[in-house]
């Protein structure tokens, strides 16, 4: 299972309006259990949030790799890395 650090967790809690209508954690704690729960991934870069939607099964023909990391359900952390919340 995934480790989420600060920096995701603080990356989730201030986004987590992107993907749902209302919050669903409030503190660290809250947006670690959230995450774990529905097994959100981190991964390391663009190129891996595509690998991760390919392996998902997720129909991504004609979709150009930059509108899959706007997708809802991804969250750019800041430091090259991409949050997947499968909401």
């Amino acid at each position: 299972m995934d480790e989420f650090d600060d920096i995701v967790l603080n990356c989730f809690l201030k986004k987590q309006n992107q993907l749902f209508s209302e919050p669903v954690a409030s503190n660290l704690d809250e947006a670690e259990a959230f995450l774990e729960e529905c097994m959100a991934v981190v991964v390391d870069s663009a190129e891996e949030v595509w690998e991760y939607f390919e392996e998902e099964g997720l129909d991504m023909e004609g979709a150009a790799p930059d509108e899959i990391i706007e997708a809802d359900e991804v969250f750019a952390v800041g430091d090259g890395r991409y949050l997947i919340v499968q909401g």
